[in-house]
């Protein structure tokens, strides 16, 4: 059923089995311990940083599927996307697989967007499991988007930095919480930020938007769920978007970002947060996902954002399109 831009499932998809890769400024983090896989070679023993963000995912897949006791064969399809030109990371990664892959592009939204559309497809009987997968590399985000990391350029107050992170997650028309009860899918919002180090400004609107089309559709208060959590804001990005809720009259006080729960701002060196779209991904499938599947949390809100810009429109001089895809996560199948 379909309320707006918010789609509700009738019979809510179960989040089958999830698996999170982190790298070595994320085994120094507060998650730490909830990473299935922490390899401190960030590297993976390969030449190029590029295949390494491929093993990030490949290891991801491969973690996931022995958690969730899957066969490789029993996929209908894998939804992935990455930062890096053409999805490259998650392509490359697909060559060891041999199932059906659709590559998917949202920047740091995409693990959001992965996960609803797989949803959507079980929950429309066309598919029976799916699996959604995204990654970043932070020094192959620097090397595309930044300056080469041998510059060594001051990073301002604003800036964030790229989680070295995989996070993977099986979507099924049956299996036990956490479900997946609606999606609300984003529209592309710029509000003119130009600054390359300054995305979680450019985020922020979107996000907002993103979740006043959801309350909107389906009536629901922000105060009927445990946490809402945005991708990457960031402390500049969190900070503008309760300030843009506010000004339509929501005081969110159960909010939480992805990038400020997976590094220690105060001792990482990170400035504003973490971003890529391995931060969302890697919190989503160690921390969040696991805290419904327990039931510690009952119900969650999950929105990734994501920047839209690409390496060739910021040395334009173009302003950064936003982007946010928000998922209703539950750890009961039904409403209670």
């Amino acid at each position: 059923m379909r309320k707006g831009d918010t789609i509700l499932f009738d019979a809510p998809p179960s989040i089958l089995a999830f698996a999170a890769v982190g790298g070595k400024k994320e085994s120094e983090g507060p998650l730490a311990a909830d990473f299935d896989v922490l390899m401190r070679d960030t590297t993976c023993g390969e030449k190029t940083w590029e295949k390494a963000e491929s093993c990030f995912a490949a290891r991801a897949l491969e973690t996931v599927l022995q958690k969730g006791k899957v066969r490789l064969s029993a996929l209908d399809a894998v939804f992935a996307g990455d930062l890096q030109c053409q999805c490259t990371a998650s392509a490359y990664a697909m060559r060891g697989f041999d199932v059906p892959f659709l590559g998917l592009y949202g920047a740091c939204s995409t693990m959001a967007e992965g996960l609803g559309l797989a949803a959507c497809m079980v929950a429309g009987g066309c598919m029976q499991q799916v699996l959604a997968m995204t990654s970043s590399h932070f020094c192959t985000a620097e090397r595309q988007y930044r300056t080469p990391l041998e510059y060594g350029g001051k990073r301002t107050p604003t800036s964030q930095w790229t989680v070295t992170a995989a996070g993977a997650a099986i979507v099924a028309q049956r299996g036990g919480p956490p479900y997946l009860k609606a999606v609300t899918f984003g529209r592309v919002r710029d509000y003119a930020i130009a600054d390359i180090n300054n995305m979680g400004a450019a985020m922020a609107p979107a996000a907002a938007e993103t979740l006043l089309h959801y309350l909107k559709d389906t009536g629901n208060t922000p105060a009927m769920f445990d946490t809402i959590y945005t991708g990457d804001l960031g402390k500049v990005g969190s900070a503008l978007f309760l300030d843009l809720l506010m000004q339509e009259g929501i005081v969110l006080e159960n909010h939480a970002d992805c990038g400020l729960m997976v590094y220690d701002c105060a001792t990482q060196n990170v400035k504003s947060g973490g971003s890529g779209a391995g931060c969302s991904a890697g919190v989503l499938c160690c921390h969040i996902l696991p805290q419904l599947a327990t039931g510690a949390k009952k119900r969650v809100l999950f929105m990734s954002t994501g920047a839209l810009m690409s390496q060739i429109t910021f040395l334009q001089g173009e302003s950064i399109p936003g982007i946010a895809h928000l998922l209703e996560l539950s750890s009961e199948k039904e409403d209670v």
